[in-house]
């Protein structure tokens, strides 16, 4: 008895994420590509803006260490 609970249950849960599944709404190829395009440069403008203050800091780390 048991064991048809569970078959059951499987499938109705499979049932659910099929449905869940065919709600998504896929973004078109161009769409992909500008936001594609849009994570990778905003990436490397930020890596660009984290190892310049890494630069600088580091640099102000050992001049203020070279005075004492």
């Amino acid at each position: 008895m048991a064991d048809k609970q569970q078959v059951s249950k499987t499938r109705t849960w499979w049932e659910g994420v099929k449905a869940e599944w065919r709600k998504i709404i896929w973004p078109t190829r161009d769409d992909l590509a500008k936001k594609t395009g849009t994570v990778a440069i905003v990436s490397i403008v930020l890596g660009v803006i984290i190892a310049i203050l890494d630069f600088l800091i580091q640099n102000g780390i050992d001049l203020l260490l070279g005075l004492f």
